[in-house]
This record gives structure tokens, C-alpha cells and sequence, in this order.
């Protein structure tokens, strides 16, 4: 009837159409541009979003980032240590290997490069058919092996290829752990066994008993009998690993590897060390 006043609206009511007009406004908001993309979670690859491929139309290719994340991956599994990642092949240095007393001496030198370049030839191999022999590299500390295995190791990842690195002290240590638990064990033997290229660093005059002797046999001759390429460095000479590590060991290492030997007149490291005092002092 004209005249009368609307009803009023109870407090309930309020609260309920209160309560719409808030679900409302946050509809509105969530479906706005803006919302979308302070919703959108962060990307590592802006190319792919992480999804690992590329779509152009109707057509698809792998992101660049997969061939990263596999780098990692390799790089990861290898267990090096972080200071031998940046060793490569370029960043050799014959002026280590010259005598200071006699210039004149390249026998070093000659030596070193001779093991350099059966380095580089190792690797190129590999690229092709890993299959076949490995390398042993002997000579006194600080001569420069492990720089070289692991300049073999970076090259060969960097081409997608798997290695793996161990120190051997370390892996005697992780062997001996894995005493009572086989399957650990097991497992430890099976990658070092089974992985396409194997680097064993600083093979040296270590406290080995019986048991860890025939643990590294099982390793070295699985490898033989498959043709899997295993690279060594150490400081002993052929008589001295049949001393420590059994004459049916040392048999097999000269029947599946080529050996080089290098000297030098000073330890690299303690060189490199002067050096840098040098660099400081100017």
C-alpha cells in the first residue's frame, strides 16, 4: 500500500546477503588477470614452466633444461669432489713438468704429455664404444693423476656419459661399514661393478685385509670380463700393488688398462701454492 515503509530487514538477513556480496567480490577477484598471475606458482624455466617440452602449435620439442637437469644429475651421481669439477683438459700445465734445476730435462714433460694425451684418446674412445681398456696413471703425490681423471670424468659427463669417482680410502671405509649389512654392500659393488666408467683415485699403500682385497678383485674383474673401462691413479709401482693388493688383482689391472707413468721434479700442489703466495705479495 503507497505510503507504508518496507519491512525492515531482519539482522539475520543482513549477515546472509553480508556474506554473499563478500563471496562475491572474491569471485570477481579470483578470476581477474591479475589474480591469475599472483596465483601461478614460480618456474625454474620460463621456456618450458617445467614441464620439460616446448610446444610450438601443434608440434612439440624437449626444453634445453632437461639436457641441464640430466648434467646435474651425472655430475651428482659421480660423487667428485667439488674441487675437481673445474679440472679439464685445457687447463694442463707443461711448465710443471720442466726441471728447475736443469731446464734442459723434458723427460717429464714428455712423460706427462704422453699420459695427457692417452687421457684425451681415452675419452674420445668412450664417446664412441666405451667398451675396452681403461687406463692406469703411477707416479709419485702431486704429479698430476687425479687431475687428469678428473679431467677424463668432466669431459666424459659433459657428454652425457656416466661415471663414477671414487676415492679408494673412502670406498674401503664404506666396504668396511657395510660389514654386517650385505645388502648395503651389495649395492655399493653392484654401481662400482656395473657403471660404464669407473675412476678409482689414489689406489695406494692402504691398510687392506683379506676381505677388502677380495672386494676389489670382485670389482676389477667383473669389469675385465665385460670389457667396462676402469681409470686408476697411484703411487705405487707394478711390484708394489701385487704386495698389497694380490698378484691375481695386478694381473688383471695390466691385462685390462694401459699404463703411464708420470714424474715431476716438485709436487704440483705445493707449486700451485707457492704461486698463489706469489699473486698475494704483489
Amino acid at each position: 500500500m503507497k505510503g507504508e515503509r518496507a519491512p525492515m530487514k531482519s539482522v539475520k538477513h543482513i549477515m546472509q546477503e553480508s556474506y554473499l556480496d563478500e563471496l562475491k567480490h572474491k569471485r570477481e577477484q579470483s578470476e581477474s588477470p591479475a589474480a591469475h598471475s599472483q596465483l601461478k606458482p614460480s618456474v625454474n624455466c620460463p621456456l618450458c614452466e617445467d614441464r620439460g617440452i616446448i610446444f610450438d602449435g601443434e608440434s612439440a620439442r624437449p626444453c634445453a633444461c632437461m639436457r641441464q637437469k640430466r648434467m646435474e644429475n651425472l655430475f651428482r651421481h659421480a660423487r667428485m669432489a667439488r674441487g675437481l669439477l673445474n679440472c679439464r683438459f685445457e687447463a694442463f700445465r707443461q711448465e710443471y713438468y720442466l726441471s728447475q734445476a736443469n731446464p734442459q730435462d723434458r723427460s717429464y714433460l714428455e712423460g706427462a704429455l704422453t699420459a695427457l694425451h692417452a687421457s684425451k684418446e681415452f675419452v674420445a674412445r668412450c664417446l664412441d664404444d666405451y667398451h675396452g681398456l681403461g687406463l692406469i696413471l703411477i707416479g709419485p703425490v702431486g704429479a698430476g693423476k687425479t687431475f687428469l681423471a678428473a679431467a677424463i670424468a668432466n669431459a666424459l659427463m659433459e657428454q652425457e656419459h656416466q661415471v663414477l669417482f671414487l676415492v679408494v680410502p673412502d670406498l674401503l671405509d664404506q666396504l668396511r661399514a657395510t660389514y654386517k649389512t650385505d645388502e648395503n654392500e651389495l649395492d655399493l659393488l653392484d654401481t662400482a661393478r656395473e657403471i660404464p666408467i669407473l675412476i678409482l683415485d689414489d689406489l695406494g699403500a692402504h691398510n687392506y685385509t683379506d676381505w677388502t682385497r677380495n672386494r676389489l678383485y670382485s670389482i676389477i674383474n667383473y669389469r675385465l670380463n665385460q670389457q667396462l673401462p676402469t681409470v686408476i691413479t697411484s703411487n705405487l709401482s707394478l711390484e708394489e700393488m701385487e704386495e698389497h693388493l694380490g698378484a691375481r688383482t695386478t694381473s688383471r689391472l695390466i691385462q685390462s688398462c694401459r699404463i703411464f707413468r708420470m714424474h715431476v721434479e716438485q709436487d704440483i700442489r705445493l707449486r700451485q701454492y707457492q704461486d698463489r703466495e706469489k699473486e698475494r705479495k704483489k
